[in-house]
């Protein structure tokens, strides 16, 4: 049924790597999805994959004040070595405060710019510069939103989840180093249905901000992935998944002991194309809509 809007979709979705450093020399790696909107190189994705980019600067200015205070404490000629390492090891400091942060988007040697963030509506925009030599073949269109969207029709999410891209840091050259063979990552889609709409208020402006609900749950690694239907259009970008309690609680006999089961179903959340629409013409962002 979605081969059609796999291949359609899969010229515009790409994975982006994000690897981080820790305070305590720890490296992790996750996986996330983009979109690329126009030919200009702009991208979509979701908001919090990119939402380490503030936090990363705090974190740098609180292990600034760190190192200040060590150095302060090693240049004491009063204390013994012994006092030194005793005050310095007594220092307030977090081991996973952030010391490094990149971003591999798609294939390609690639920066992004001119970030545009909705953490409400959960959308992120950027501009791939230079322009990707892996652009899109072709670009999204996204289902009109004052066109008719039918609940129960069949939805298709897609992105790169199962898969890991590990990472170690090379210390002499600041820079993360990705495992052999470990990319590229292989595309993943999962089919269901659109259940219903969600709606999240912003206290502090006064939003509703609109989101898609399907019957198959959101896969780590789908995370700003696009959610079509089966001509390809895109009707949401992947937020969430929602773990909704079905009531049901069986008693079980495990290893020789009884206990409860609490079973659930997960559901996918996305943004609305409704909020995706308003958010790229807020930000001048060209894009293509389809026609109803």
């Amino acid at each position: 049924m979605f081969a059609r809007a796999y291949q359609i979709a899969s010229r515009y979705t790409f994975p982006v790597v994000v690897f981080r450093r820790f305070f305590d020399g720890e490296v992790q790696s996750s996986l996330a999805t983009f979109i690329i909107v126009n030919e200009e190189g702009w991208l979509l994705t979701a908001a919090h994959v990119v939402s380490e980019i503030p936090l990363i600067q705090r974190h740098r200015e609180a292990i600034a004040a760190y190192d200040a205070q060590a150095a302060a404490i090693a240049a004491d000629e009063r204390l013994t070595a012994k006092q030194k390492r005793t005050r310095v090891a007594h220092l307030a400091h977090d081991d996973h405060w952030l010391t490094h942060l990149s971003f591999l988007w798609g294939p390609g040697d690639v920066a992004v710019h001119d970030f545009k963030v909705d953490p409400v509506a959960d959308l992120a925009a950027g501009r791939l510069e230079p322009p990707p030599t892996f652009a899109a073949e072709d670009y999204p269109t996204f289902k009109d939103p004052q066109g008719e969207l039918v609940c129960g029709t069949s939805l298709c999410r897609l992105g790169f989840p199962f898969h890991t891209v590990p990472a170690t840091f090379d210390e002499p050259e600041q820079r993360f180093v990705v495992a052999p063979g470990s990319l590229p990552a292989p595309r993943f889609p999962l089919e269901g249905i659109y259940t219903r709409d969600g709606y999240v208020s912003d206290p502090a402006s006064g939003r509703r901000v609109r989101f898609i609900e399907t019957s198959s749950p959101g896969l780590k690694g789908q995370s700003g992935g696009p959610i079509v239907d089966v001509q390809g259009r895109v009707w949401g970008l992947q937020s969430r998944t929602l773990h909704l309690d079905l009531g049901f609680s069986p008693e079980v006999i495990e290893g020789g002991r009884q206990i409860v089961e609490h079973q659930f179903i997960n559901v996918g959340v996305g943004t609305h194309v409704e909020e995706i629409v308003r958010f790229l013409r807020e930000n001048e962002i060209a894009f293509r809509m389809s026609e109803e």
